[in-house]
């Protein structure tokens, strides 16, 4: 399989991130990992969403607060970003609503003709509009104006850093210009992208709870984004998977990470991490990084039982 015709992939993992751990780091890299492996993907970026300030939850702090924490817990990646449309809207997002922005997003930024898992796009997915004379991207002569892999990934990395991916400044979080034009591209190359959710075995679980998801929404995302499941503690996903028949349905959509790092719960657990800060355990190293410790500490966070 060649760099071109593998599937190009965007992670995007929706949560509290209250706080962001090591842990939620780790799966992004795990995942990508795993994905390269198979020799079917290309990760080309990772999205971190933090849910917006209405959900809810118990001990939920602002989302100016994790915002912020996510992305001093990013700031060292070359490819996973924190993005805050979720935290900016007037009210909670489902994780449905939030794959479909950036799939519109990514189509009217790039140009790009996002497939879904069930229907490949045969047209090509970066180009430019047929009516306009090619422009050459390089301009040395002694280069070949044929389109090739490198410069391809280049072009759509570069593409990438100023749409979904991109990293706003700590003290004010903007909005994606979805106007913005960033250019000629590489013209009749077929690159298939994808965005896939990317979650633990826990999330893919609740799946199975009646009730607890829109049906709907589960058929598109997973019938028509995917998933990437990180398992914790040695979770049993056939089995999660056999108790719903939208799981089963869409079996083949679900990518479950196999790897032989040991990955347990409290290294993923927010929950764990906050009680850690709370009784002043000096393992909370083990579960955040210190640039968000620092800023909890500065911040007076999670210092009480509800928080």
């Amino acid at each position: 399989m060649t760099e071109t015709t593998k599937t190009h992939v965007i992670l995007l993992s929706c949560g509290s991130f209250n706080p962001i751990t090591k842990g939620h780091i780790q799966m992004f890299e795990r995942a990508r990992d795993y994905l390269h492996k198979t020799g079917r993907f290309i990760v080309i970026g990772g999205i971190v969403s933090p849910v917006h300030d209405s959900y809810g939850k118990q001990g939920l702090v602002s989302s100016r607060h994790r915002l912020t924490m996510c992305q001093l817990a990013v700031q060292s990646s070359d490819w996973i970003r924190v993005d805050p449309w979720e935290c900016y809207q007037d009210t909670w997002q489902t994780t449905c609503s939030v794959l479909e922005h950036h799939r519109d997003l990514m189509k009217r930024v790039t140009g790009c003709i996002l497939s879904n898992v069930n229907t490949p796009s045969m047209t090509p997915v970066i180009g430019q509009p047929q009516n306009e004379s090619p422009q050459p991207i390089y301009q040395n002569r002694n280069i070949s104006n044929k389109p090739t892999a490198a410069r391809i990934l280049g072009k759509m990395g570069e593409s990438l850093s100023r749409i979904c991916c991109v990293r706003p400044p700590m003290e004010r979080f903007t909005f994606v210009d979805e106007n913005a034009n960033l250019g000629t591209v590489m013209r009749y190359e077929e690159i298939e992208l994808r965005i896939l959710l990317l979650c633990g075995s826990d999330l893919l679980e609740s799946f199975c709870i009646p009730g607890l998801w829109n049906e709907s929404d589960m058929e598109v995302i997973v019938g028509d984004f995917g998933i990437v499941v990180v398992p914790r503690d040695g979770t049993d996903t056939d089995r999660i998977m056999n108790h719903s028949s939208i799981l089963r349905k869409y079996k083949n959509n679900i990518l479950v990470v196999k790897d032989d790092v040991n990955h347990p719960m409290s290294v993923v657990s927010s929950t764990k991490s906050r009680l850690a800060l709370q009784h002043g355990d000096g393992h909370v190293v083990d579960y955040l990084s210190q640039p968000v410790i620092d800023y909890i500490l500065k911040s007076q966070l999670y210092i009480n039982a509800s928080g």
